[in-house]
């Protein structure tokens, strides 16, 4: 039987003030803001705790933060979420307004890690194959080729994923899930690494198609790319002001200080970090709380449970530990799990944001000691 809606209470007390640069917020989105950067995923020196100079794999995925602001200013969060996703094999969902730098963010990542990438703008009239790649008859040998698509590369830019139709929609499923592609009868895999950056315009509605839970599901992260804040909106002006050209990552510094070779390394290392029983619950009970939370229609799925737990991993070995603490669990909590549970009509109708209630349970789950 399902739960009757009542008004989700205010996140974890004290609720008076939201924190700095996030003021307008709701209770519960500050409690939400609060809940993921009290692990450190959002501030400025995010994943640099572990001990100095240890491990050169580590350091050197680190360093690519370093390079990524030599063209994005003020994104660090967002860097260190698709540094994660690399490294757990998971696509992730970009949201945020238009010029916010989510393209070239893309870009400079896939130079800094010597990684192939390629970009796609979905329009309504793309089309399956125009991703995937289609069978080309050849006149001359008067046989059918198979020419590949943009999908065949390491990072896949999907521009505005939402702009095109359910059906070309529903052809990056086969890639995102299996890491092949089937064309008439024959499975052709993908490179490896290989994840789907896609992104998505959180104010414009009009000629989109929202993305079906199911797809929704197979993005390991949602991150979110806010406005930069006056600062850092200095330095970016400041930068083109200096002849700084998004088109040209060579000329603003941006080198490659890691590579596909330094990832597989990595991924090897995550898998070895160790997750108590303690923590394992936590997460059990964080998911589960999703399910009962009268303001959720939808709650989180098993698959929900096994992303945060691998992003978590990766987060732990970013941070140069061997094993996970509730904190790196609470850090990824709201981008592992955000895309994953939808609102019921009413609590939109009362402001409610997702967020927010997640926030809220981050602050009532009793936390393994």
């Amino acid at each position: 039987m399902s739960q009757q809606y009542q008004p989700q209470p205010p996140g974890p007390p004290p609720a008076q003030k939201a924190p700095a640069g996030r003021e307008g917020l709701t209770a519960e989105e500050a409690a939400g803001a609060r809940s993921a950067e009290r692990a450190g995923l959002s501030g400025p020196d995010a994943g640099r705790g572990g001990e100095p100079g240890g491990d050169p794999v580590r350091q050197a995925l680190l360093d690519v933060r370093r390079e990524v602001a030599k063209a994005v200013v003020g994104q660090d969060a967002a860097v260190t979420g698709l540094i994660i996703a690399l490294l757990a094999r998971g696509h992730v969902l970009l949201e945020g307004v238009p010029g916010v730098a989510k393209t070239l963010l893309v870009r400079s990542l896939s130079a800094a890690l010597s990684l192939d990438t390629k970009r796609v703008q979905f329009t309504p009239d793309l089309m399956p194959g125009d991703v995937t790649g289609s069978l080309i008859y050849d006149g001359r040998t008067s046989e059918f080729s198979f020419r590949e698509g943009p999908v065949f590369t390491n990072i896949l830019l999907a521009d505005e994923i939402n702009r095109t139709p359910p059906k070309t929609q529903a052809s990056l499923l086969e890639a995102m899930e299996e890491r092949q592609v089937s064309v008439d009868g024959v499975s052709r895999p993908l490179p490896d690494p290989f994840i789907v950056a896609a992104t998505s315009n959180p104010v414009e509605y009009e000629g989109t198609y929202s993305l079906p839970e199911a797809q929704l599901d197979r993005f390991l992260l949602k991150l979110t790319m806010d406005l930069p804040g006056r600062d850092d909106e200095i330095e970016i002006i400041r930068r083109h002001s200096g002849g700084f050209d998004p088109r040209n990552l060579g000329a603003a510094g941006v080198r490659p200080v890691a590579s596909a070779a330094d990832l597989e390394s990595a991924r090897r290392a995550v898998a070895g970090v160790e997750v108590s029983p303690e923590v394992l619950g936590y997460i059990v009970d964080l998911v589960r709380a999703t399910r009962n939370a009268p303001s959720f229609q939808l709650g989180v799925s098993p698959r929900g449970a096994t992303a945060l737990l691998n992003t978590s991993r990766a987060w732990a070995w970013l941070s140069g530990r061997s094993f996970v603490t509730p904190d790196d669990v609470q850090a990824l909590t709201l981008p592992a799990l955000r895309h994953r549970v939808s609102l019921r009509p009413e609590a939109q109708m009362d402001g409610v944001v997702v967020d927010g209630v997640l926030g809220s349970i981050l602050a009532t789950v009793p936390v393994p000691r």
